[in-house]
């Protein structure tokens, strides 16, 4: 029976909404396939606007590894804005995918992808639009099973009665298995109805579900432990991991859309995981290992999108994008073969160590040349230290100096407040560095008309990294430090002008952390917000502080813990942590002992180039580190005869 699509509906609410085109599919390389002829149908969601939704690499990927499936159909969702959300309710129109406007409750499963954790509350306005129960103990049959996924799913608790599922790490197979399991289940006639699918998903061992689960508290609000509650339930649900990335070249038609959005270029991941240890990064303990994409496979990625969609630039991502092995030869043969096209290279961030002018040109040959952005990310070296990033000022000053030298304009400097052990010291010393960087850049390029930003961003301790055990700065202490160090620099009348500064104030960054480490308790949090009125929390303008303290103070009073329970406390050695029953593959003992050597500001070295650190990601996951380089090269992609010169490369300008 096919799914009514509701844009006759929809249509009518258009013309009183901004930006009426984020709402009406058919981009360029989208699918719609047949209702009746697919017997496993996913939405998927970003839980954020169109414009921040549409580019992201992970939703794009598993649209296409679902869709090419035989019976199978994905479609996307996204966040709708507040005032097509007030007509939406007034009128009687569900959450519908942008594919074919079909409702979202009308599909099998409703997996949202999670980059932060500040989508919580866009998640619950997404079900409650779709009429699908905000808690899944009150879900029927009727209801697709609610999935969550992305980065902010290695913690998945405070949102744990609101989703029916989840599953951490890379999704591309995951997807496939869950699907076969479904359709298996349908096919059988839905024995067991709902709870008897996510039994079947969760004894695999890689789908967690939290219903299964119980959590026991000590009397002082930490937790005794997490047990299950069904037989043939594992205690511990383990990451899935994609090895030889080769094999999966997605997207290979990658969507163009329609309006504005964030990024508007072509992206192809290069590898995937990260082995520099920096302690307060997430998203490179929970990607471990590294897999190298091949130089040849890169190419052959960058051929077929351009030619999919007529992008004039090309992000090539990865966590530190110049530490591939073969970053050389892939950056010169991409700019040679797409010389004539004027096809743009970009790295989204370089690290210190890893950029050379070499590279830095290539990557400008045919595009426009840009501010180039690095992280240093602590602003004395002591700092560096302590977090692990082994960049030394020497380092930075000969980097940009090569830079300005070469005839770049604008040098971007991130750094983060608020890490561990922090003094107002260190701190301060990012002015010195700024400094001692416009300094050299106007020496050696001749001219004062050189700039140096510097952009600060507040810690917030994240789940699986050896700074989960940390305290985290409270908002106040963050922005009396960020004062302190923009007086610095305003103060400085000879170089201040030239550094520009970009903080953001620390109260973002409580809410954030009260999400990253919270337990099931915080889900009445997230939930009082959400009825309150709280949408969009990653938008300055959308975001408040104050509403979600009230709504903590109010949610967490009956559990006798509080928002700094949450954050500003350090955790020790013994707590059971919230997330300790989701294996990422990190042996808890090690990032235990790299707090420690943390704390004694001792750097340890990238475990890529040097023997194992026993982090126990590879015994663990039966995984390995990949790595080139495979001595290939990049061929041109036409063969140039003695006649006039074909186009190079043939897509459409």
């Amino acid at each position: 029976m096919p799914v009514e699509s509701v844009f006759p509906q929809l249509e009518a609410l258009l013309p009183h909404v901004q930006k009426p085109i984020q709402y009406v599919g058919g981009e360029l390389n989208s699918t719609v396939k047949d209702w009746d002829e697919c017997d496993v149908r996913w939405a998927l969601m970003y839980p954020d606007a169109y414009e921040v939704g549409l580019p992201n690499q992970g939703v794009m990927i598993l649209y296409e590894v679902l869709n090419e499936q035989e019976g199978v159909l994905a479609e996307r969702t996204y966040s709708v804005w507040p005032d097509l959300e007030a007509l939406m309710r007034e009128h009687r129109v569900p959450q519908f995918t942008v594919d074919s406007h079909r409702p979202v409750k009308a599909f099998d499963v409703f997996g949202l992808s999670f980059s932060t954790e500040l989508g919580y509350t866009n998640m619950l306005t997404a079900l409650d639009l779709a009429g699908i129960p905000l808690e899944s103990r009150d879900r029927t049959d009727e209801d697709p099973i609610v999935l969550a996924g992305g980065h902010a799913a290695f913690n998945p608790e405070p949102i744990a009665d609101f989703i029916d599922a989840a599953v951490i790490g890379d999704g591309e197979q995951a997807v496939l298995d869950m699907t076969r399991i479904i359709r298996e289940w349908k096919a059988e006639g839905r024995p067991g109805g709902r709870e008897e699918v996510l039994f079947r998903l969760a004894r695999t061992g890689g789908v967690y579900v939290p219903a299964f689960y119980d959590v026991e508290y000590l009397p002082d609000g930490r937790i005794a432990r997490v047990v299950p509650n069904k037989s043939g339930v594992p205690w511990r649900v383990s990451k899935h991991t994609v090895m030889d990335l080769d094999e999966w070249p997605y997207p290979k038609q990658p969507l163009v859309p329609l309006a504005e959005t964030v990024h508007e270029r072509m992206s192809v991941e290069i590898f995937r995981g990260c082995t520099r240890g920096c302690r307060f990064c997430q998203a490179g303990m929970i990607t471990r290992p590294v897999r190298e994409r091949s130089i040849t496979g890169i190419g052959d990625m960058v051929d077929k999108g351009l030619k999919a969609t007529g992008f004039e630039e090309v992000g090539l991502l990865s966590l530190s994008s110049a530490d591939h092995s073969e970053i050389g030869d892939i950056a010169k043969g991409l700019a040679d073969r797409y010389t004539d096209d004027k096809i743009g290279l970009s790295l989204p961030s370089t690290r210190v160590d890893a950029f050379n002018v070499d590279l830095a040109n290539e990557l400008t040959r045919n595009g426009r040349r840009s501010g180039l952005t690095f992280a240093p990310e602590g602003g004395s070296e002591r700092m560096r230290k302590v977090i692990n990033k082994m960049v030394s000022e020497d380092d930075l000053i000969r980097t940009v100096a090569t830079a300005y030298g070469n005839g770049w304009r604008q040098v971007k400097l991130y750094f983060m407040c608020g890490l561990p052990t922090e003094t107002d010291e260190d701190v301060l010393q990012i002015a010195d560095m700024a400094t001692h960087v416009i300094q050299k850049g106007r020496e050696v390029s001749g001219s004062n008309d050189i700039r140096c930003t510097v952009s600060i961003g507040g810690f917030v301790p994240k789940p699986h990294t050896p700074f989960q055990w940390a305290p985290q700065l409270s908002a106040e202490e963050t922005d009396a430090r960020l004062e302190k160090l923009r007086d610095k620099i305003r103060g400085d009348k000879k170089y201040g002008r030239s550094i520009g500064f970009r903080y953001h104030d620390g109260k973002p960054g409580i809410v954030e952390g009260l999400l990253s480490r919270g337990d099931r308790r915080v889900g009445d949090v997230i939930r009082a917000v959400y009825e309150d009125g709280g949408r969009f929390d990653g938008w300055r303008e959308h975001f408040s502080y104050d509403r979600w303290m009230a709504c903590a103070d109010k949610a967490l009073a009956g559990h006798g813990v509080d928002v700094d329970w949450y954050t500003t406390r350090e955790r020790g050695y013994e707590e059971v942590l919230p997330w300790d029953h989701l294996d990422s593959g990190l042996d808890k003992d090690w990032l235990w002992e790299d707090w420690q050597d943390a704390l004694d500001e001792t750097e340890v070295e990238d475990c890529r180039w040097t023997p194992c650190f026993d982090c126990g990601v590879c015994p663990q996951m039966d995984t390995h580190i990949q790595i080139g380089p495979t001595g290939r090269k990049l061929l041109p992609l036409t063969v140039k005869n003695a006649g006039p010169a074909p186009a190079s490369s043939g897509h459409a300008h």
